[in-house]
């Protein structure tokens, strides 16, 4: 059986040129990155935005396994189905980060015969956004330091620095360090921490902007510290938005690559949805719409994080309304939901994927009840699934009402989900927007906000905040900014805030431990359970099967 890297390295990619002028997308907009990528000057295509909007439809999923679900790959063969049957479909992507690349989750390109390419490229460097970002970031954060250094005229209590600096690696070693030790010179002695970029607040800004003047006025806003007098500093107090945007110029023009049927692909921006928004760009969004009939897209993890917050974030800021949605699921992972071990899944067993299919099914009947959207499951099929245990899991969504599609697009790309494809279109033609709706209304609490999606989305009984986090909320409610959306960093695993409770677990209450303000972004993020925004790698990392040879051809990457 071929990898997903020597059926991506086969494969004959179009010149991106082609690609774009396929869209419609005048030359003169196109900034090729080589042969098969390059970035699209959004600024040089006029009113692109007010162009006639295609179809939204967001692919989500249950909650992941290490049996896998296959959401990426899901998403861009429906693409590719969309095109089969005659629609002009795009796919609009995030960017894969180095820290599981080189650690266990692997990329995001996709797999098997649903792929976008060069697929080692968008894995690795891409086309330098995340170093972009890092650089950014990293920027503002040498500013703090150098400030305090040079006299410290703002005030800035070194206590009470919230910025930190970030690398786009698993680097668990880098969580909690002591910087600026030495002589005077070196600085002033604090304690300090690195984030990976994909949860910096600057990847946020830059995926939330709706242009380089919209990403420099969030910049300015991003608040670094407090003063002794508990008043915030911020990126514009030091001066340092100009430049963070001026590194940013080209990083916030999206991508264009193409999937290995040929179907564009806009991939831009890479929060992870446990720990950040999980969203791509809303200008890739957009331009998705503005140039396909149907532009597909996807939400980080499962739909408890990624759908959420797509929706009571994204959607909120941009007007964004999905007109259908797919949720995909294995018949592996179910089973591994209802306690079935990894070395058994292979094994028919409807008793274990009796008791896993309430995890599916507690998000379809989000997706339906909460958000008021229409949904299919798209079963992502592995050789070993039986029969029964299609049958099975096809009655249970039945009786909610929602369709079931098999999706083979890993073995047979395009073809494979022609009848994922089909009904999308059906659901999406029949969208009713009035029926949509958020989690929570604007005008709430933050306390509001956090019990809504506990009780609404995760079925949990409430939240708990913790000492620390009462006092944030306090100074977040005083600053006048109790108003934002609420951006929950939790466990990607469970419906609650414990990674072993799987399936659909009832009767528990989410402890907030923090509460961090993203004053450029605009939300606030609730830290909940053991979640760490820096991750560390496993025993056995994947890089260690990744290698070059002397033509530089990669090998090992998937």
């Amino acid at each position: 059986m071929k990898t997903d890297i020597q059926i991506a390295q086969e494969a004959t990619a179009l010149p991106i040129t082609k690609i774009a002028e396929s869209l419609g997308v005048p030359a003169e907009s196109v900034l090729p990155y080589g042969h098969t990528k390059a970035k699209i000057d959004c600024a040089a295509l006029g009113n692109w935005a007010h162009r006639p909007q295609g179809k939204l439809i967001l692919v989500t999923a249950i909650n992941p396994t290490p049996a896998g679900e296959g959401k990426t790959t899901t998403t861009v063969g429906l693409a590719d189905a969309l095109r089969k049957i005659g629609k002009r479909s795009v796919v609009a992507l995030r960017e894969p980060s180095l820290g599981p690349v080189f650690g266990m989750k692997g990329g995001a390109a996709g797999g098997g015969y649903a792929q976008v390419i060069p697929m080692e490229d968008i894995n690795l460097h891409f086309t330098g956004d995340m170093h972009a970002i890092s650089a950014a970031n990293n920027l503002l954060a040498a500013m703090i330091d150098n400030h305090i250094f040079q006299g410290n005229t703002l005030g800035i209590d070194v206590r009470r620095i919230t910025w930190k600096r970030v690398v786009d690696m698993n680097d668990r070693q880098l969580r909690q360090i002591t910087c600026g030790l030495g002589s005077r010179v070196n600085g002033m002695p604090r304690e300090d921490g690195f984030d990976i970029t994909v949860a910096s607040e600057v990847m946020a800004c830059l995926c939330l902007a709706d242009s380089i003047t919209d990403l420099r006025e969030r910049l300015g806003r991003i608040v670094v510290g407090y003063t002794r007098e508990e008043q915030p500093i911020t990126a514009a107090d030091l001066k340092a938005h100009g430049a963070m945007a001026a590194l940013l110029k080209d990083a916030i023009k999206p991508n264009l690559v193409q999937t290995l049927e040929g179907t564009p692909a806009f991939i831009h921006g890479g929060p992870f949805a446990n720990i950040a928004h999980g969203c791509n760009s809303v200008m890739a969004t957009k331009l998705a719409l503005a140039y396909g009939e149907y532009a597909i897209t996807e939400s980080g993890f499962g739909a408890d994080l990624g759908a959420e917050k797509f929706i009571d974030i994204k959607c909120r800021m941009t007007g964004l309304v999905p007109d259908a949605v797919v949720i995909v699921a294995t018949v592996r992972a179910l089973k591994h939901h209802g306690g079935c071990k990894k070395d058994e899944l292979n094994t028919e067993n409807l008793q274990a994927l009796e008791a896993g299919l309430p995890n599916l099914l507690r998000h379809v009947e989000n997706v339906g009840k909460v958000f008021g959207l229409s949904a299919v499951v798209a079963i992502n099929a592995f050789p070993t699934d039986t029969a029964a245990e299609l049958a099975l899991v096809e009655q249970r969504c039945r009786q909610l009402g929602v369709n079931v599609c098999l999706s083979q697009v890993w073995a047979k790309g395009g073809e494979g989900g022609v009848a994922l494809a089909e009904e999308v279109v059906r659901l999406a033609e029949a969208s009713k927007p009035d029926d949509f709706a958020y989690c929570y209304e604007d005008g709430t609490t933050v306390t509001e906000k956090l019990n809504a999606i506990v009780t609404k989305i995760y079925r949990g009984t409430g939240v708990t905040l913790a000492p620390e986090a009462k006092k944030q909320l306090a100074a977040i409610e005083q600053m006048g900014y109790g108003d934002l959306p609420i951006c929950m960093a939790k466990t990607q695993y469970s419906f609650s805030d414990n990674a072993a409770l799987l399936g659909a677990p009832e009767g528990f209450a989410v402890t907030v431990r923090g509460l961090k303000l993203c004053a450029g972004a605009g939300f606030i993020v609730a830290l909940t359970g053991d979640i760490m925004t820096m991750p560390g790698l496993p025993k056995v990392p994947s890089a260690e099967g990744i290698d070059v040879d002397a033509d530089g051809r990669i090998t090992g990457l998937f």
